[in-house]
């Protein structure tokens, strides 16, 4: 119901009322007495002046009063009548004479029932009012439920809607009725919304881009800065003089100190991101073989002929993966890495394989955990991320990645799907 039916309900109940109240107005009762039949009594009375009897006046139904030119009664239609002409006059009665031979003979006198005539006006006006009362709660009920609907509904609404969005629920929508009469402040208070999600959603956007691009760099400088570590630790076997085995050292204590910083700011940024983007493209498996000698900072890998096929991969990501998998056999193993490929069920499977002392059968479905760490690190740094991380490039990749211990060593095995 819109205001505009409400003012036509109004408008209904005002009529009627006024309507009603107009015809109790013009309501006209019969208080007057009956001409003819008053000139009936007279005529009746002079007819049989000398003796009235009640037979005489059988057709009449109007109470009266027959007095003599003394005033006396000479006939009553009823006991209790009044009889004096004081009484009659006060009373509104009518008063008629009665002629005989030319003389008054005496009086008729005739009641006038006001007292019926004024209850037939008194329940007149009380059924007009007991309607127009009627009408005017009937009318006050449906402004009720017009105001509910209207005004008090849409207010609890949009205090609802305020505490979602005060709580930072910007997914629920501020909903408007048919007939709205805060249509245009209620879409202003909806479009705020959206402009405060949209808002909300690009600073997200632009948060994890940054977290990404920390992460992401802070995990790709721990690999020259382990080279680094590296060839300092080689070159301090070598070193001849003091100077220069304190020269290496500071490099080690600083590359040290820098790989620490890294793993710290990597540690945070991975606390807080969701997830890292990959985009997948068809790649030459060649590629693989730049990208284990770009890994080889020791010069330890064996790199046996990859099939030559087209691979789903996001080269650069899987960079991080294979750089990722070898410094782990560089820092847990310290041995050789061999690298054997081969093409099965629609899959690249790569194997790298240390020949350390492998994991635990228990550990191994905990290795790809978040920052989940072994009981063989024997005091190594590591934050627990990496193979975390590149069990995530992989499964975006469309790839897969396990790994499971040999009673010779660590295999690790990446499985790329072949393109088409």
């Amino acid at each position: 119901m819109n205001a505009r039916s409400l003012f036509a309900i109004a408008a209904a109940v005002c009529a009627v009322g006024l309507i009603l109240f107009m015809l109790v107005g013009r309501a006209k009762v019969d208080t007057d007495v009956d001409v003819i039949m008053v000139n009936e009594i007279v005529k009746i009375t002079e007819g049989h002046w000398a003796h009235l009897e009640p037979s005489d006046y059988g057709g009449i139904r109007l109470p009266f009063v027959i007095v003599d030119a003394a005033g006396k009664p000479v006939y009553e239609t009823s006991a209790g009548l009044f009889t004096t002409m004081n009484d009659a006059v006060k009373h509104n009665s009518t008063i008629v004479d009665i002629i005989i031979d030319r003389q008054i003979a005496g009086k008729a006198i005739v009641m006038n029932d006001y007292k019926q005539a004024i209850e037939s006006i008194m329940d007149r006006l009380t059924w007009a009012v007991g309607i127009a009362f009627v009408l005017l709660a009937a009318m006050c009920g449906f402004y009720t439920v017009w105001l509910n609907q209207a005004i008090f509904r849409p207010f609890k609404r949009l205090q609802s809607f305020a505490a979602h969005v005060a709580r930072g629920n910007l997914d629920i929508p501020l909903h408007m009725g048919k007939n709205n009469p805060f249509g245009a402040f209620t879409e202003s208070f909806d479009l705020m919304r959206d402009q405060l999600a949209a808002a909300r959603q690009s600073e997200y956007e632009a948060n994890r881009s940054k977290k990404e691009l920390v992460a992401s760099l802070s995990h790709d400088i721990k690999t020259p800065v382990a080279s680094i570590k590296a060839v300092s630790e080689l070159m301090l076997v070598k070193a001849e003089d003091d100077k220069t085995t304190r020269q290496l050292k500071t490099i080690y204590s600083k590359a040290e100190q820098i790989h620490l910083l890294i793993t710290d700011m990597f540690h945070a940024t991975m606390e807080e991101m969701t997830e890292l983007t990959v985009t997948v493209s068809e790649q030459s498996s060649g590629m693989l073989q730049e990208m284990f000698m770009n890994a080889d900072y020791e010069g330890r890998v064996h790199c046996e002929p990859i099939p030559p096929c087209l691979v789903l991969m996001d080269a650069d990501r899987l960079q991080q993966v294979v750089d990722n998998v070898i410094s782990n056999a560089y820092k847990y193993a310290s041995t050789a890495v061999t690298i054997r490929s081969e093409c099965k069920d629609g899959h690249l499977a790569v194997s790298i394989m240390d020949y350390g002392p492998g994991v635990d059968a228990d550990e191994l479905p905990l290795l790809f955990n978040k920052f989940y760490r072994g009981t063989n690190v024997q005091g190594q740094s590591g934050t627990g991320l990496g193979l975390f991380i590149s069990r995530y490039f992989m499964k975006n990749m469309q790839g897969e990645m396990e790994c499971y211990s040999r009673s010779d060593g660590f295999t690790v095995v990446l499985r790329l799907m072949l393109a088409g």
